[in-house]
């Protein structure tokens, strides 16, 4: 299998060559050049996550060494929980925050570490690849957990330091060791743009190795294929009827891979991206311009994101497959509707949701309210005690940290400033 750019001016590469990359040479991001619906049948014998992912991206992985190790790499990353937890009637909650920093990001980061890891042997250069990430609250935990202490790796997180989460930004510089947290004093969208900056500029990498573990990252984009497909086909077996699913999105990774499992064959239907006030991808899904603009501060803090850069795969997608227009939806929800869905989470449905997952739900309202009685999922990204500053005080009453997220707010916690400059990022790099 070869990986193109959605820019379509670069080489296609194989797969390492794309996992390394991160970005494509003509800044494009990378997407599989097939991607054709499997046989019918083919998870007939599927009864877990790691099962289905084996055989979901083995067409990935034909033709490159890494193909052989790919039923071990599944079993490490992906061997943690994915409960669909039946709310009302044809309504699901999709639980992607069992893993160690209580978020969704876990599975592609651990998925991109022990696959990254497999291609580099340790002490095998004198110089680590460099992890470098932007992170809107929760990318930037996942990735520095799934690659802390790992030989021959290094991981800088960038963050807002004004646009996450205490526990986030407490998670974040945690871990020390080959992890260096840098808080910037701007948005995510200008972190985003440095860490893009950095992988442009070629003598930087000469002297500096880098890789991506954003959702640029095919490693990050192919595995969160996975629970989609894995959800969608155990509603299938008990119900027989497709699956559709509403996805919180920021940077628009999480909706890419949805639509990326239903074009590959999976029992979906529809794929609804549930935004904050941060209006890009609805607008872009309403008139088919995309204009960026800058971020808008919510309390959904890990989709304040104004110029997403997975758009480019959706954009690139919906060109080549033009049916994925009346599949796709997208909703804006402002902070006061947020609020609005967590106060009445626990009476209406006996659960409490963080900002994020809120978004998603107030699009399954919308949805039954305008008469859909269509099977629905909400995906709910991260645990609500991750921003128990704004889920405390509308739910009156403290919600307990799950026994991850507590060890390491037990841990002290560190970050460096970093200007809002690509001179400063430069020089802290090279001075690694």
């Amino acid at each position: 299998m070869k990986f193109i750019s959605t820019n379509g001016l670069a080489k296609a590469v194989d797969l390492q060559s794309a996992l390394l990359a991160g970005l494509a040479p003509d800044s494009g991001l990378y997407l599989p050049e097939e991607m054709e619906a499997l046989p019918q049948g083919t998870f007939d014998s599927c009864e877990t996550l790691p099962q289905t992912a084996r055989l979901l991206l083995n067409r990935f992985f034909v033709g490159d060494p890494l193909v052989m190790d790919l039923g071990e790499i599944c079993d490490e990353s992906l061997n943690l929980e994915t409960p669909m937890v039946l709310i009302a009637k044809d309504t699901h909650v999709l639980e992607l925050f069992h893993g160690p920093t209580a978020a969704f990001k876990d599975y592609g980061a651990r998925f991109l570490a022990n696959t990254l890891g497999r291609m580099r042997v340790p002490g095998s250069s004198a110089r680590p690849l460099t992890i470098l990430v932007a992170t809107s609250g929760d990318t930037g935990s996942a990735v520095a957990a799934a690659f802390h202490r790992r030989p021959g790796f290094r991981v800088v997180i960038l963050y807002p330091e004004a646009g996450v989460s205490k526990r986030q930004a407490h998670q974040l510089g945690c871990f020390g060791d080959n992890i260096l947290t840098l808080r910037v004093p701007s948005g995510f969208d200008r972190c985003q743009a440095l860490v893009k900056q950095a992988f442009a500029d070629v003598a930087l990498r000469d002297l500096v190795p880098l890789s991506s573990a954003n959702s640029i990252s095919l490693g990050r984009l192919l595995p969160q294929t996975t629970y989609y497909a894995f959800a969608s086909l155990q509603h299938f077996r008990a119900t027989a009827k497709p699956l559709s699913f509403i996805v919180p999105t920021g940077n628009l990774g999480n909706g890419v891979a949805a639509l990326m499992a239903r074009r590959m064959g999976l029992p979906i239907d529809r794929v609804l991206f549930a935004t904050n006030h941060n209006r890009t991808v609805p607008e872009f899904i309403e008139t088919g311009d995309y204009r960026a603009r800058p971020s808008v501060r919510t309390l959904a803090n890990a989709m304040d994101v104004g110029d997403p850069s997975n758009v480019a795969r959706l954009r690139f997608m919906m060109a080549e497959d033009p049916t994925l227009r009346g599949a796709v939806a997208a909703v804006s929800v402002d902070d006061e509707t947020i609020r609005a869905r967590i106060h009445e989470g626990e009476t209406k449905y006996q659960r409490i949701f963080c900002p994020h997952t809120a978004c998603a739900v107030e699009v399954l309202e919308r949805e039954r309210r305008a008469g859909s009685d269509a099977a629905l999922c909400v995906v709910a990204t991260a645990h609500p005690a991750k921003f128990e500053e704004v889920v405390e005080p509308v739910a009156g009453h403290v919600v307990a940290p799950p026994p991850s997220l507590r060890d390491m707010l037990a841990r002290p916690s560190m970050s460096e400033p970093l200007e809002p400059d690509y001179a400063s990022l430069k020089e802290r790099l090279l001075r690694l």
